[in-house]
């Protein structure tokens, strides 16, 4: 089956999820404090829906515009923006009709079913495949490192033991690490069998988004060919797994790690690549795309190591690793209100792309437990017509004892809601412009 359309078809399934559990977040409780449901959809239902039927006094339904889900609660300002039913005195069984806590109870159900969902995930996940971790004893050859973190003192081919005097179990979430967690030493060993403790400067990660240095230590590999894509220069071009890189553009090519700059400074411009196969030396033209890429990945010789956990085990490390997602999504959330933060804003095309190319089970669940944490995060923002804006609202209202007034929620809501329009219209923009851009049509 075609990529896209595995692609496609897990992200319906896992949104659907997300968001039909989301929406019972926050229908049980509004049933539980006797307040009236009047709708539950999936998808939106703007002018029609696919399918509807009404069960005592709530609609269940499917809407036609796939950007989300909602519940229609009797006494409440919301996207519906039903002024008919506001102007009329309050009803008992209305949301404005309740108490404060419950309202907030309510309000907070959806987004505390998406955190609790996500955590349960990574628990069913590490106790039925455990986790994957590569160490230094699983790295022979080490890192490459990036020029400017050599300052610091590290060398190529540096193995990872500690950070901030602890062992280090998973050397590839170095780069992690350093981005987006405090990192104050790291204590390696160099080649040459001794080791070094470097501090490291606290801005570390501001560093590496202002310079676009992602990626300072890449795992040494040796440059030969384990995957070769038939449509992209490399396949073009005939070289074939087992293939062993000896130089690109009359550069020697040492290792993996030296094919990437050569074809990046030479997007779009004719190369020639020599290549030891079955013992003969051989050489092709070929040229990589706008990208500067060639469409080729190398022989790994990093041995992945896996560990497994019991029942109890699974929980405690389950709850950790949600916890550090959602952490890790919080601190690279500033770099969201920069500019080169504001370019790379993706919509349904960027989550659709954190899918495997194939079906995988283990994908699948991975994928939708961190786009659970993630919606989890995003409602709970202080935006009129999220659920954190009602949360505001109704925080204020507990501490000063004073509910804002119909008419400024009414605002504050259609603010909220066209700003909420803008970023998406936005964020999917930017996907449909990157997909135009990678396609070539316009080169």
């Amino acid at each position: 089956m075609d990529p896209f359309i595995v692609k496609a078809i897990q992200l319906i399934l896992s949104l659907s999820l997300l968001i039909v559990l989301h929406e019972l977040g926050h229908f049980i409780p509004a049933k539980l404090f006797k307040t009236r449901v009047e709708k539950f959809f999936l998808f939106f239902d703007v002018k029609f829906a696919l399918f509807k039927k009404k069960i005592g006094e709530t609609v269940y339904g499917i809407g036609w515009l796939p950007l989300g889900g909602y519940v229609k609660i009797s006494g409440m300002i919301d996207e519906s923006m039903d002024k008919e039913q506001m102007a009329q005195e309050p009803k008992e069984w209305e949301f404005r009709s309740k108490p404060a806590w419950q309202r907030l109870i309510i309000m907070l159900g959806g987004v505390t079913v998406n955190l609790v969902l996500g955590f349960l995930i990574y628990m069913m996940i590490i106790f039925v495949w455990g986790t994957a971790f590569i160490g230094p004893e699983q790295m022979p050859e080490g890192f490459a490192v990036n020029d400017s973190f050599k300052e610091y003192g590290f060398q190529d081919g540096d193995r990872i033991l500690k950070l901030n005097g602890e062992e280090f179990q998973n050397s590839l979430d170095i780069n992690k690490y350093l981005f987006m967690r405090d990192v104050n030493s790291i204590t390696v060993l160099h080649q040459d069998g001794e080791e070094q403790t470097i501090d490291i400067p606290e801005d570390i990660g501001t560093q590496m988004w202002d310079a676009g240095i992602m990626q300072p230590f890449v795992p040494i590999q040796h440059p030969v060919l384990d995957t070769v894509v038939a449509d992209m220069a490399a396949g073009k071009a005939g070289l074939q797994k087992g293939d062993s890189i000896i130089s690109l553009n009359n550069e020697e090519i040492g290792y993996w790690h030296d094919v990437a700059p050569i074809a990046t400074n030479n997007k779009e411009k004719e190369i020639e690549v020599v290549f030891k196969r079955d013992g003969k030396i051989l050489s092709k033209k070929l040229t990589p795309d706008d990208d500067g890429k060639l469409g080729i990945a190398p022989l790994s010789d990093i041995k992945i190591e896996r560990k497994k956990y019991g029942f109890s085990e699974s929980i405690s490390e389950g709850f950790k690793y949600g916890y550090w997602t959602l952490r890790d999504y919080v601190a690279q959330f500033q770099y969201v209100f920069t500019k080169k933060g504001a370019t790379q804003l993706g919509g349904f095309g960027a989550i659709g792309g954190l899918f495997p190319d194939t079906w995988n089970w283990y994908g699948f669940w991975n994928t939708t437990a961190l786009i659970s944490i993630i919606l989890a995060f995003m409602n709970i923002l202080p935006i009129p017509a999220l659920d954190g804006g009602h949360v505001m609202f109704l925080i204020y209202e507990m501490v000063t004892g004073r509910k804002p007034n119909d008419k400024f929620m009414e605002v504050a809501q259609m603010v909220g809601f066209f700003i909420l329009i803008a970023l998406v219209l936005y964020a999917n923009g930017n996907d449909i412009y990157r997909a135009i851009r990678d396609s070539g049509i316009f080169n």
